[in-house]
């Protein structure tokens, strides 16, 4: 049976009243719904992951607790035990020896085991000016210059050292190109005020200079800080990812509330 035609005013109508139907019906994506989002820039992919501290609790890991690291997401998920249902997301925190342990400063849970490193030497740790992320026993979020940590002497509740800044007071750091040669998986972490980080990783290989011009312009950092390379890694389970590296150092957990 063939069916009158509709005039195409009255589709076109028609398709408009379901579009704007639909805005009302179907969520609306925001960071708060997701906490670990995909986004492009530069031709680049990375996936962003958001601390809010007013709603989501942060820990830092590395010993183990019948000696020696932990080293993996798999050791983490048997050390956070029924708190690993509330896991937001984890990504790996700093630089690391070969057994695991920190190089650089380390504080967990108000407990300093490991002291900051001023020293000079090989490695983008070592790619002055190097920083530290920390949160204040206040809750408050900060990225400072090791140096400038170091005169203020802080009392942190969660700290981790790392290197290089990727961006600090706005700028890139002073030793990174705008696309250098080096191309790799990298994390790291900037802050969008004292309340909300923000960890990416890349989704394939980039530049020090890409990297950190994605926390400047996309996400809009005024201090970053570079916090791996080749064993860069997440677990976030928003996305069904699951990172198996078991050759990681300190990790950064975030935790929904209960």
């Amino acid at each position: 049976m063939k069916l009158p035609r509709t005039p195409l005013i009255a589709i076109a109508t028609i398709a408009g009243l379901a579009a704007a139907a639909a805005l009302f019906i179907l969520p609306r994506l925001h960071p708060r719904d997701a906490p670990c989002m995909a986004r492009e820039f530069e031709g680049s992919r990375f996936i962003v992951c958001t601390y809010d501290t007013r709603r989501q609790d942060m820990r830092l890991y590395s010993r183990a607790p019948g000696g020696g690291y932990l080293r993996s997401f798999e050791a983490l998920q048997q050390e956070l035990g029924a708190d690993a249902r509330r896991v937001s997301f984890a990504v790996n925190a700093g630089m690391f020896n070969e057994s695991g342990a920190p190089i650089g400063l380390y504080v967990q849970d108000g407990d300093e085991q490991k002291a900051i490193s001023l020293t000079d030497g090989p490695g983008n740790f070592h790619l002055k000016p190097n920083g530290v992320f920390w949160q204040g026993q206040d809750g408050l979020l900060h990225i400072e210059v090791s140096e400038t940590y170091a005169l203020e002497m802080r009392t942190p509740r969660w700290a981790t050292q790392s290197g290089p800044m990727l961006l600090i007071d706005g700028a890139l750091h002073p030793r990174i190109a705008e696309d250098g040669a080096s191309r790799l998986v990298r994390n790291g972490v900037g802050l969008r005020d004292g309340h909300t980080a923000y960890f990416v990783i890349s989704s394939g290989f980039v530049s020090f200079g890409r990297f950190a011009r994605f926390f400047r312009d996309e996400l809009d950092c005024r201090d970053a800080l570079f916090l791996d390379g080749t064993v860069s890694s997440i677990w976030a389970p928003s996305i069904g990812r699951y990172d198996d590296n078991h050759e990681l150092g300190p990790m950064v957990v975030v935790l929904d509330r209960r």
